[in-house]
């Protein structure tokens, strides 16, 4: 009995010895975390969508207590996290404008070709590896196959006719559609400018009438018709520049290809109907 007693009697020791050790280093080595950093991560969303720019809602927890980041990147938590955050620092918060992503591309089954029949995995990202980026006949068009839908973890996504539509009451901007689409077709913009592009392509005339019923055309119409200098063509693409746009509808009253769109008259049309 003695012969097994001793050799658990000198492990328990040793097991004892090691726990005391590493709680003594545990107290040399501790690191004293900024008690703000634990109140922010409470009052943050948790998603860890990285809309913020930081890896996550603790690193942007730690970047605004340690790191002076901005108060009111938090996207999905909007300008009630903002103001949460705000009481946390001891700091009032000037509210972000709200941003929402956007599809640029309306070529959709109907207004749209294919170059072929496509019978491979439903991800745009295998797809666009194809030759001529895809069997959509416009190379910079929406795929329609979803790979931004399954990135999304708000629902806010859904594919129609063979292209993504994005719900803006559900969108909370946090980014991974963006990164997601391998045509870049998917961009960030204010929620109140309701004058959109919905174009993505670069082609010249002839092949964008070819390839889309809807696609600009780059006749500067719209350039040249805005009054405030908030829209130009650039490599056969129409952009406009939101902080100067007025929203007075002119570039879309004189588009010949119906590619530049007000969000909110469709969006009446579409209620009414």
């Amino acid at each position: 009995m003695t012969q097994i007693l001793i050799p658990v009697g000198i492990l328990a020791g040793i097991g004892l010895l090691l726990a005391v050790m590493l709680g003594v280093a545990a107290d040399l080595f501790k690191v004293e975390q900024n008690p703000k950093v634990e109140e922010l991560i409470l009052v943050l969303p948790g998603v860890n969508c990285g809309g913020c720019g930081f890896a996550g809602c603790e690193a942007y927890a730690r970047g605004i207590a340690e790191g002076g980041a901005e108060l009111n990147l938090c996207s999905v938590g909007g300008e009630a996290v903002a103001n949460k955050i705000g009481d946390v620092m001891g700091v009032k918060v000037n509210a972000a404008e709200v941003m929402v992503a956007y599809v640029k591309c309306n070529g959709d089954c109907n207004k749209s070709k294919d170059k072929y029949e496509y019978h491979g995995i439903m991800d745009c990202v295998s797809a666009s590896a194809l030759p001529g980026g895809g069997a959509k006949s416009c190379s910079y068009g929406c795929l329609g196959l979803g790979t931004c839908v399954k990135v999304c973890d708000f629902d806010a996504i859904i594919i129609k006719d063979g292209i993504a539509i994005i719900d803006e009451n559900k969108c909370t901007n946090c980014g991974a559609c963006v990164k997601a689409c391998p045509k870049n077709l998917i961009e960030s913009v204010p929620i109140n400018s309701r004058i959109r592009v919905a174009c993505n392509s670069y082609d010249a005339a002839r092949d964008a009438m070819q390839n889309c019923e809807v696609g600009c055309i780059a006749c500067k119409k719209c350039e040249k018709t805005c009054p405030y200098d908030a829209i130009h063509v650039n490599n056969n693409l129409a952009k406009i520049d939101y902080s100067k746009c007025t929203q007075c509808n002119a570039c879309v009253e004189v588009c010949p290809k119906v590619t530049i769109e007000n969000i909110l008259m469709i969006n009446k049309a579409t209620k009414s109907a």
